[in-house]
C-alpha cells in the first residue's frame, strides 16, 4: 500500500511538471486541479469499494431477485455518480479558496519585488501568520529596511564627504596652481600649511573608513567580545599621550578603579584616545585633565574632564553628529574632521550597547563613556 502510496505521488508530481511546462496557468489553478485530481481518485477508488461491497451484501443478504438486485445496483451507482460530483465540486472551491488565501503574502512579496526591480522601495508586505510564508515576509521586509538605512547612509555619506573635503582641496589646488604659474615662492611656512591640509585629509579618508567598519560591526548579530581588565588598558591610552601632555604642560590625574568587563578593547582605546585627544586639543584654562573610572552598579562609568570652552546646552548632541564642528575654523586648525566623536558613539552606543554623553560647567566640560559590566 505504501509503496502505491509513493508511486501515485511520482505520478502527481510528473503530472504538475507537465503542466507548468505546457500551460500558462498559474500556480493556484494548477495546484487546484491536482487537489481535484486526487479527490477524483480517491472518491473513485472509495465509491467502486463501497459500490461491491454493497452489492454483495445486497446479493448474500437480502435475498433479493435479479430484477431487484439490478434496480438496486443501478441506484446505489447513481447515488455514488451524485456523491462523487459533489464532492469534487465543493472539495475544489475550498481548496481554491484556502489556498488562495495561502498564498495571498507570497503574491504581495512578487508585486513588491517588481517595485523593488524598477527601483522603487515598495511598503512592508503585510504579514498575516507567523508560519513559514510569514517568516519569509518578515525577513523580506527587514532586508528592504536596511537597503533603504543603507541607502540614506551611503547618500549622507557622499553628501558630507563632498562638503568637507571641497575645502581643503581648494586650498590646495588654489596653492599649488599659484605655485606652478609663479605667482607666489614656497616657503617652509607654506609648505608646513599644505602639508597640514595633506594630513587632514589622510586622517578624514582613514576615519571614515573606521566609521563604515563600526557601522557594520554593530549592524552583526554575533559582537565579538571579550573579558578584559579595564584598568591597564585606561592606563595603556594615557602612555599613548604622555609626550604631548609635556610638551603642551598640560597635568593628568588618574583616578581608576580596577574592573573586569567584555568589551572590544581595540574600540574601547580608541575612544578613550578620541576624549583624550580632544581634551588635550581644546585644553584652556588652569588645572589637570581628570581621567576616572569608576563601578556604578551593573555598570562601569569612564569619565575625561579638562579645563575648556563651555559647550552650549543645545549643542551636546550635535557634536556626535558626523562632521560636526562647534567652531569650524578652530577645528579645521586642530586637524579635527568631526568625526572623533561620530565613531566614539557608535562603537559604544552601536557595539557595546551602552551610552555617551557631555556634561558642562561654566570653566570645563566632561566626556562620559557607560559600559555594561
Amino acid at each position: 500500500m505504501s509503496k502505491q502510496l509513493g508511486e501515485w505521488g511520482i505520478s502527481l508530481s510528473r503530472i504538475y511538471r507537465f503542466l507548468a511546462r505546457v500551460t500558462p496557468i498559474g500556480f493556484l489553478w494548477r495546484l487546484t486541479f491536482l487537489n481535484i485530481l486526487v479527490v477524483v481518485m480517491v472518491t473513485s477508488v472509495s465509491g467502486w469499494t463501497i459500490y461491491n461491497t454493497a452489492c454483495f451484501l445486497a446479493a448474500e443478504v437480502g435475498d433479493l431477485d435479479t430484477l431487484r438486485q439490478q434496480l438496486f445496483n443501478r441506484t446505489l451507482l447513481n447515488y455514488l455518480w451524485v456523491l462523487m460530483i459533489m464532492v469534487t465540486f465543493f472539495g475544489g472551491v475550498i481548496h481554491f479558496y484556502l489556498i488562495k488565501r495561502l498564498i495571498k503574502p507570497i503574491r504581495n512579496l512578487i508585486r513588491s519585488t517588481k517595485e523593488l526591480k524598477l527601483g522603487h522601495y515598495p511598503k512592508p508586505v503585510k504579514v498575516y501568520e507567523k508560519d513559514e510564508i510569514g517568516q519569509l515576509a518578515l525577513q523580506y521586509n527587514g532586508l528592504i529596511e536596511q537597503l533603504q538605512i543603507n541607502e540614506q547612509q551611503r547618500n549622507r555619506l557622499v553628501t558630507d564627504i563632498s562638503h568637507e573635503i571641497r575645502t581643503p582641496l581648494s586650498n590646495l589646488n588654489g596653492y599649488l596652481l599659484a605655485l606652478k604659474d609663479g605667482d607666489i615662492i614656497g616657503d617652509k611656512a607654506l609648505f608646513a600649511s599644505l602639508h597640514q591640509e595633506s594630513n587632514r585629509l589622510s586622517k578624514m579618508i582613514e576615519q571614515l573608513e573606521q566609521l563604515k567598519e563600526w557601522d557594520y560591526l554593530s549592524a552583526q548579530s554575533i559582537v565579538e567580545k571579550e573579558t578584559f581588565e579595564i584598568q591597564p588598558i585606561l592606563l595603556q591610552c594615557v602612555a599613548m599621550f604622555e609626550r604631548t601632555l609635556e610638551q603642551k604642560n598640560i597635568p593628568i590625574l588618574l583616578e581608576i578603579e580596577s574592573c573586569k568587563i567584555d568589551i572590544h578593547v581595540v574600540g574601547i582605546q580608541q575612544v578613550i584616545s578620541n576624549l583624550l585627544e580632544n581634551a588635550i586639543n581644546y585644553y584652556e584654562g588652569d588645572g589637570p585633565i581628570l581621567l576616572v573610572g569608576e563601578r556604578r552598579g551593573k555598570d562601569y562609568r569612564i569619565s575625561i574632564s579638562g579645563p575648556s570652552k563651555p559647550i552650549p546646552e543645545i549643542e551636546k548632541e550635535k557634536v556626535f553628529r558626523r562632521f560636526y564642528r562647534l567652531d569650524s575654523s578652530r577645528s579645521r586648525m586642530t586637524g579635527g574632521s568631526g568625526l572623533g566623536l561620530a565613531i566614539s558613539k557608535e562603537i559604544i552606543e552601536g557595539y557595546h550597547q551602552g551610552e555617551i554623553g557631555i556634561d558642562t560647567t561654566s570653566s570645563s566640560n566632561t566626556f562620559w563613556v557607560v559600559l555594561p559590566v
